[in-house]
């Protein structure tokens, strides 16, 4: 049995059964490992692919993890405590796909992916499969779909493309309580770009289709909350999401 296998088959039956694992039985060696780890628990599981986490930091290799169809809702949304048992969160701006984007050999041009995309507001809800999710290393985390529990969006935005993406201001709040306020603090200052990425990356295998989701980054940094908590994340003129965690 390779080592990719052998991941997977922890992974799916943490997943299977709700006990949360100590560590990998080994550490992918790469990020196209741990995608490969990634597609064959989504294979086992039988789960549809909602949507892409994704990431693309200047001078690394991007990277994506799955989100699955059945932890995709709409705000105000609700996870229980077996669904997200680390009820983190990421206020984030992600992108659904408007038609399908094939695989193909040559690259998508950021023309093609900003006109047949719409964006919204979104949380993200981070919980993995590990007991200290936070505490194993990058790729371990990548293998476990980078610790994804879930996905909340808001009113989508048709005219997303006059918002300035540098200098929009966001707000987390925690039982009706504003806990951070920042301005244009998005990783790379380019969620488009993070959206462009995921598809060039997704061509390369089975392609993106129209209405998967893209979520690409945390504005808000992520912060761990408790069973019974409520967030709300409010961008200024790109609208506001909801989720609570169910004691």
């Amino acid at each position: 049995m390779t080592e990719t296998k052998r991941c997977a088959d922890a992974l799916i039956q943490a997943r299977r059964t709700g006990q949360l694992l100590e560590a990998l039985p080994a550490t992918p060696a790469s990020v196209a490992e741990a995608h490969a780890i990634q597609d064959q628990v989504a294979a086992a599981l039988d789960d549809t692919v909602g949507a892409f986490k994704a990431a693309a930091p200047p001078g690394e290799a991007p990277s994506r993890g799955l989100i699955f169809g059945r932890t995709i809702r709409n705000s105000p949304a609700q996870f229980s405590s077996a669904e997200a048992p680390h009820c983190g969160v990421e206020g984030e701006i992600a992108f659904r796909f408007l038609r399908d984007f094939p695989a193909r050999p040559e690259s998508y041009e950021r023309e093609e992916v900003a006109a047949a995309v719409v964006a919204m507001p979104a949380i993200e809800v981070v919980a993995g499969r590990f007991r200290e999710p936070r505490s194993r290393p990058r790729l371990e985390q990548l293998a476990d779909n980078t610790i994804n529990a879930g996905l909340v969006l808001g009113m989508p935005l048709p005219d997303w493309a006059r918002l300035d993406m540098t200098t929009l201001r966001v707000t987390l709040l925690v039982n009706g309580t504003p806990v951070l306020e920042q301005s244009g603090s998005h990783p790379t200052g380019d969620p488009l770009g993070v959206a462009v990425a995921l598809v060039n990356m997704m061509r390369e295998a089975a392609g993106v289709t129209a209405g998967q989701v893209v979520t690409t980054g945390s504005w808000t940094g992520l912060r761990f909350l408790s069973p019974g908590d409520r967030c709300a994340v409010r961008f200024d003129t790109a609208g506001e999401v909801e989720v609570d965690f169910a004691p």
